[in-house]
Order: structure tokens, then sequence, then C-alpha cells
């Protein structure tokens, strides 16, 4: 016997704060794409290079994320029963392979400046344009925090990874440009555009595990799987669990569990037992869809007959 199916709903704004994330992400990498390319162009500094590739990858994955998410809110049709979460995941693909790209591209400039060090030219536009963008991703950051924490979208999750670095990038823009131009050290321009390519292909392993861990259905945490058992378990008429299954699609998740409640139980007893948890762990899991099945207690001790597990004491003889 199965326990009702409902979809939970997850907050009411979380569409909304998604699509909204997702046009503030694309207004400021656009922006601080201009921004970068002019200071690009009257410096020549490759760290400031870097910080200009790293923005124009912000574009495109904000710009997948602004498609991707519209794709993951649609509601499920026929062919796709489960939703379109996993258009996230998708885009979380395809955002690390570009990024992994251009950090590659990155470290061979830097590697030719290290090899051919060259002067930085008008280096206080440099600086002001990096504090421009200091200040610009550190809006965005906050605000994307914050729809994070409403709806857990890994989408968003990506694209706040990428603008939370920019802050570190931007600020070590700043410090190259300050060494190279006021101690004479050629080198250190092309030394921090190495980190800062280093530091964009570890963003994108990070991304490239959250999309992974969700196209292969990756159980929740530990954490959060013995917080269920403890739920489920805190309800005095359950007996039981086992079969417990979880998994994540966009901002969607999904539990499944077997509970064993007592056999002697009528069906509409156990219909309630199981609603009552059911409405627990919608408490705790508000956005996600559950599915419990009932068992009786013992039904998978051995040596038990059918006739004992569907007739009950009397037809064990009891």
């Amino acid at each position: 016997m199965s326990g009702r199916h409902t979809t939970a709903p997850a907050p009411e704004d979380a569409g909304p704060l998604m699509r909204l994330a997702t046009m503030a992400a694309v207004g400021v990498a656009a922006l601080l794409i201009v921004t970068k390319a002019v200071a690009w162009l009257m410096t020549g500094s490759v760290a400031l290079l870097g910080s200009l590739v790293d923005s124009v990858l912000d574009l495109v994955a904000s710009a997948v994320n602004f498609f991707a998410v519209r794709a993951a809110l649609a509601p499920a049709d026929k062919a796709h029963r489960f939703g379109h979460g996993k258009a996230e995941a998708i885009a979380g693909l395809f955002q690390s392979a570009i990024i992994f790209g251009s950090a590659a591209f990155l470290l061979l400039e830097a590697i030719e400046r290290l090899i051919n060090p060259q002067p930085i030219s008008a280096e206080w536009v440099g600086i002001g344009v990096s504090v421009f963008a200091i200040v610009m991703t550190g809006f965005l950051v906050a605000y994307q925090m914050h729809v994070i924490r409403r709806t857990g979208s890994v989408a968003v999750s990506a694209d706040h990874l990428h603008y939370k670095g920019d802050l570190l990038l931007n600020g070590s823009v700043i410090a190259s440009i300050a060494i190279t131009a006021f101690s004479g050290f050629l080198y250190a321009d092309a030394l921090f555009g190495i980190l800062i390519a280093g530091y964009i292909a570890f963003n994108a392993t990070g991304i490239l595990k959250q999309s992974l861990d969700m196209l292969m259905d990756r159980e929740f945490s530990e954490a959060d799987r013995d917080r269920i058992f403890d739920l489920v378990l805190g309800n005095a008429q359950v007996r039981g669990l086992h079969d417990l299954k979880t998994r994540k699609s966009g901002i969607t998740s999904f539990i499944q569990l077997h509970i064993e409640l007592d056999p002697e139980l009528n069906l509409r007893a156990a219909h309630f037992i199981a609603d009552e948890v059911e409405a627990t762990l919608g408490e705790a899991f508000p956005s996600a869809d559950i599915l419990i099945h009932v068992d009786p207690l013992g039904v998978e001790e051995p040596n038990k007959t059918m006739e004992e597990v569907v007739g009950g004491p009397k037809a064990a003889g009891r």
C-alpha cells in the first residue's frame, strides 16, 4: 500500500527570485566587460586581461543560467513527469567546460608574459576599474546569497561561486598592477595571472561536481538522511523504516521510503499514519516530493509464508 504522493511546493517567490538573480548577473557581467576591456587596452595588464576573460565567462555562464533557470522552473509535463530541474545541472556542465578552457587560455597568456615581461601603462585606470568591479560584484553576490538561501538553486549557486571569486580576483588585479607599476617588478603581473588561472580552474571543479551530483542523483548528506530517520521514527506508530532514497533535481528534492506499521492496523489507519509522516517530512523539507510506501511489520522476516503475511496471526495458527 502506498501513502499519498504529494509535491510540496518550493517557496512561492522562488521562481521570480531566481529569474531576477540571473538577469542581474547578466547585467553586471555585461557592464564589467565593457569597463575592463577599455582598461585592459589602456594598461596592457595580463592580470586585468584575466579579469576581463573571467567577466566574459561570467556573462556566458549567466546567459546560460538565464535560459536554464527558465527551463528548470517549467512545470512537469507528460514527457517530463519529474519536472525539468536537471536543466540547471546541464547548464553547470556547460559552464565548467567553458571555464576550464578559459583558464587554459589565461595560463598560456600569463606564461608568455612571464617569458617576455612588459611594463604596465595607465595603472590608475586599471586600479579604478577593479575597485568599481569589486563594488558592483559585492552587491550582486549579496543578492545571490539571499536567493540561494530562499531557493537552494544550483544554477544561482554556480553563478554565485563565479562572482564571489571575482571579489578576490579583482583584489589580486589591484595588487598586481600596484606592485608592477610602483615597484618595477615586472613579473608580478604574470605571476598573478597564473594564480588567477588556477583559481578559475578550481571554481570550475566545484561547479562540475555540483552538476554531476545532481545528474547522477546523489543522495542527501548523511546529516539530512539521519534527520529523515529521526523525524519518521519519531512517530510512535512507526515501527521501522527502510529503503530510504533521496535525490535533488533543481529546486525540488525527492524523498522515497518504506515505513513499517503494526500489521493489525486497517487500511484507513495506516493511510492516516502515512499522511502524518509525510506532513512531518514536508515541514522539514518544504520543496520535497515525498513518496511513502507502507509495509506491515515483519513482512521481510525470513520463513514467512504468503498466508501468514496476508492473513495475519490467524493464518499463522496463533
